[in-house]
């Protein structure tokens, strides 16, 4: 029967529980009072069933047809704790998911006690309880396709065992699905981990400079680009990801620097800059576009706050998405405001590992519209890193705005100077959100500023103070 008996918060002031008799709406002293059939057009024109379910704490989910019943998933996606009636059930991917953080069991033959049960759970554990039916909802059932692909990787694991996820990657964020294990096995190597280890990321960090204009001068951004960069104390090297359609020159041209470099060829992929490169050994990776314009200590300064946040985007260059109500699909922003849910990888820190992920996650559709278009792998990066975190990139402070330099004469038009450039962005962002079944970006208004910057007191005490100048 659909509305028997529901428990929920009886009162949401003192917090107490209890069973409700939907047929009169009043407390039942026992489960027996309201075990009565109660017609079920009679429930759902009186009580609305989904409000109810996110209403609730607990949520009875007794045996169905067979052992297992639909409203288990009901529950899990209503943060509602699962209380399970239906003995011998075997929950789906037990073998890798611990299901006694997320549920609760009783015995069926023994109702009476479940009141008493569901009573003796303190609130730190039912909130402990309600995220983790969010993140088993979220990582693994809400979809079909997650579904299947979740049953497709345990059978993977089970197969090559030498190489397959441990239970906590399993059963903490962001989920099996989005941990690779043919990149690591170690819990160390994975962003998302390291505040649960209690480990810190790196101390140092890899340059990837994406070239796609041929040298002709010495006076060309990127050559002040890789002088302003070397100069880091936390640079251990510099790669430039050459795109050009013109040959690199050779090693003579470039300026001598203190960190070594090296030229690698894009084969004039966009997607490229993205690609697991082996010289990349630190696991924090500076993505640079070769007109960016930054100095040294706004470099150290970003590095240093990637280095609290390693699980996400941290950079300069914002951007924004929001919803057209009457077209109905979202746009794309580059407007300056104190609202962004992008930063552009032309000027950003981020671990190496979605790198990894961006290309052996992401489907071979999404990185082709980016290759065919020369256009929008900022926005898929960004659209990856806040599906894995659920949480926005970080902006940290600048000396001004970031805008992109006048193309020199004589050089091929960088796609940024295309007039469809921006409609091509609009459409990328449509497209993502299409394969990922939602949009993963999240909207905030926070930036972080060194400490002292931009107050009224003498620029002796200030650490990064050519952040300051105009």
């Amino acid at each position: 029967p659909l509305c028997f008996y529901v428990l929920f918060e009886a009162n949401s002031y003192s917090g107490e529980f209890g069973i409700y008799c939907y047929e009169s709406f009043r407390p039942c002293t026992a489960a027996s009072q309201c075990i009565r059939p109660i017609c079920f057009s009679f429930c759902v024109s009186r009580f609305d069933y989904q409000e109810l379910l996110h209403n609730s704490t607990f949520c009875l989910v007794p045996r169905g047809r067979r052992l297992g019943s639909f409203r288990f998933l009901e529950s899990l996606q209503a943060a509602c704790v699962p209380v399970l009636l239906s003995n011998g059930w075997e929950l789906p991917f037990s073998d890798v998911i611990q299901w006694n953080q997320a549920v609760l069991e009783g015995d069926e033959r023994l109702l009476l006690q479940v009141p008493s049960t569901v009573r003796a759970v303190g609130n730190e554990r039912i909130l402990a309880l309600r995220q983790r039916t969010q993140m088993l909802w979220e990582a693994y059932f809400s979809s079909v396709d997650k579904i299947v692909l979740t049953t497709l990787e345990i059978i993977k694991d089970r197969v090559f065992s030498h190489v397959s996820r441990n239970k906590y990657m399993w059963n903490s964020l962001p989920g099996g699905l989005f941990v690779l294990p043919e990149y690591s096995t170690h819990l160390a190597h994975f962003p998302f981990y390291y505040l649960g280890l209690g480990v810190s990321p790196g101390q140092e960090f890899t340059a990837v400079i994406h070239a796609v204009s041929p040298l002709v001068s010495q006076s060309q951004p990127i050559m002040k680009l890789l002088q302003v960069v070397s100069k880091s104390k936390y640079c251990s090297q510099i790669i430039i990801l050459w795109n050009s359609e013109k040959p690199p020159p050779s090693r003579s041209k470039w300026p001598p620097m203190p960190v070594p470099l090296t030229v690698t060829d894009g084969r004039r992929k966009t997607t490229s800059r993205f690609l697991p490169h082996v010289s990349i050994e630190t696991e924090a990776v500076l993505s640079l576009d070769e007109d960016t314009v930054l100095l040294t200590s706004e470099v150290n300064f970003a590095f240093l706050v990637w280095r609290s946040f390693p699980e996400r985007i941290v950079g300069y260059p914002p951007r924004s998405h929001f919803w057209d109500p009457v077209k109905r699909v979202w746009g794309y922003t580059s407007k300056w405001t104190n609202d962004y849910s992008i930063i552009l990888t032309g000027a950003a820190f981020y671990h190496r590992y979605y790198h990894f992920l961006f290309s052996h996650y992401l489907p071979q559709s999404l990185r082709t519209l980016v290759d065919r278009t020369a256009n929008c792998e900022d926005i898929l990066m960004n659209f990856l890193v806040s599906a894995v975190t659920h949480l926005p990139p970080i902006k940290v402070a600048q000396r001004k705005q970031y805008k992109e330099l006048p193309i020199p004469q004589g050089t091929k038009s960088v796609p940024w100077a295309n007039p469809e450039h921006f409609n091509q962005r609009q459409e990328c962002v449509n497209s993502f959100a299409n394969w990922f079944g939602y949009m993963p970006l999240v909207h905030s208004q926070f930036r972080l500023d060194p400490v002292l910057f931009k107050d009224q007191v003498s620029v002796l005490r200030k650490k990064y103070k050519d952040l300051e100048k105009a």
